[in-house]
């Protein structure tokens, strides 16, 4: 069993991906509330993207349930390059239009992944991780891009950065059978 969690939230004047920033004091808290639904679970290991806001909700998740986190950088969001961690405003400003969902299939962010480099990244590093943790009950903290893919994958459904199929909130868990 595989227990996907995205992050809590995060700074909402600052863009995501590959962004050094943490969670809020919101986020935080949001955290707090989601990990107690984790209880009792069975869970035996948990894991994590290395990026900031994912890395602090499973340090959260962790003294909960009393285990350590292993990082996994392969797990982290988009790599949007230059626009990581920029404030929106200017973000708007430098690169009007650039979008995750105006990019074309092959189009990097400058300085970033594109969505089918983005899409093979994380395929390749589901695939290897359901093979590894076969068996056992997991927890995997990530983020909302990520867990896209993921149940997209899951559920046979095909995926594209033009829609978002499987939206998920600020710390929201979801089970894997």
């Amino acid at each position: 069993m595989i227990y996907l969690m995205r992050h809590g939230a995060d700074s909402p004047d600052r863009l995501g991906g590959w962004s050094e920033y943490g969670l809020t004091d919101e986020g935080r808290c949001q955290v707090r509330e989601a990990v107690r639904l984790l209880f009792g679970k069975g869970i035996e290991e948990i894991y994590a993207s290395d990026l900031p806001r994912a890395k602090e909700t499973a340090e959260i998740a962790a003294a909960y349930l009393q285990l350590p986190v292993t990082l996994l950088p392969q797990f982290r969001e988009t790599n949007n390059g230059l626009l990581a961690g920029m404030l929106k405003t200017e973000a708007r400003e430098r690169y009007p239009g650039l979008y995750w969902s105006a990019l074309d299939w092959t189009q990097p962010y400058p300085g970033g992944e594109s969505p089918e480099m983005c899409f093979a990244r994380i395929e390749k590093a589901w695939r290897e991780f359901k093979d590894g943790v076969r068996g056992k009950t997991v927890l995997l903290v990530s983020h909302g891009g990520v867990m896209n893919i993921i149940l997209c994958l899951e559920n046979g459904t095909s995926y594209s950065n033009r829609e978002l199929r499987y939206p998920t909130d600020y710390a929201q868990i979801v089970r894997i059978l």
